[in-house]
């Protein structure tokens, strides 16, 4: 989700402007309407939806005209692949909880990557991490809640902190037990606060530290979503386009 999407029109859609095109993304469980913005008489852009799963959807290229009924000009396929960002959120997901898992994990940090490929990651991985289908009973801290804040172990939130992941912490801090995990240590005796002052991370502690702390730039210049229900309506400030998303 989230990549730009450009639709060239034929010479015989090429219409005038009180026309507006959409894209219609219609899975096994879950549709997506899209605006678009026109770059030029022949072209249409948009964002594609994330979708809540990999598997080849359809895709309808609708106008719309006041007065007049909506017309599908065009059908076409479009698949979502599972790469490599939807692989980790999907394995950190299942493994909040497992110390094992988590510990596993810690051997990153002995390779750390340029700070480039961590923005990349952090994207990415955020990104994919959104668009899961977490169970509602999910949790920062895993699935045993008889556990208390005394006992040390790992947690995904040490895990986003160490590699100085921004984007991953908020998401993190925003779900259940993500503000129980600020003051979890580890076996070293480490807080995930404590890795981030001790990092040098000052965006990441004042996000972990302040009441108040913003959302990432990146994405709330980028994006806004307002859920509802079995529905949501997120508007991409960058091009402009609005995207509806339901339960089929």
């Amino acid at each position: 989700g989230d990549s730009v999407i450009t639709v060239q029109l034929t010479e015989e859609d090429k219409v005038e402007d009180d026309v507006v095109f959409y894209l219609v993304f219609t899975g096994s469980t879950i549709q997506h309407c899209t605006s678009t913005r026109k770059i030029n008489p022949g072209s249409l852009e948009t964002i594609s939806p994330g979708h809540d799963c990999c598997e080849t959807v359809k895709v309808s290229l609708c106008a719309s005209r006041e007065g007049h009924p909506v017309l599908v000009v065009a059908e076409e396929t479009f698949q979502f692949v599972q790469d490599e960002a939807y692989d980790a959120a999907q394995f950190l997901a299942t493994c909040a909880g497992n110390q094992q898992a988590l510990n596993f994990t810690r051997f990153l940090d002995r390779s750390r990557p340029p700070a480039a490929d961590v923005d990349f990651l952090d994207e990415k991985v955020t990104l994919a991490f959104r668009h899961l289908k977490l169970p509602a009973e999910w949790n920062v801290l895993g699935a045993d809640q008889s556990l208390t804040e005394n006992i040390p172990r790992e947690t995904l939130m040490h895990f986003a902190v160490r590699l100085g992941l921004l984007r991953l912490t908020w998401f993190l801090l925003q779900q259940p037990g993500g503000r129980g995990a600020l003051s979890i240590h580890n076996n070293e005796g480490a807080t995930p606060v404590s890795l981030a002052l001790e990092r040098g991370y000052q965006k990441l502690h004042q996000l972990l530290t302040k009441e108040e702390a913003r959302e990432p730039d990146s994405w709330s210049t980028l994006s806004h979503t307002v859920h509802s229900g079995d529905y949501s309506v997120k508007h991409h400030r960058g091009l402009d386009v609005y995207m509806l998303t339901a339960e089929a």
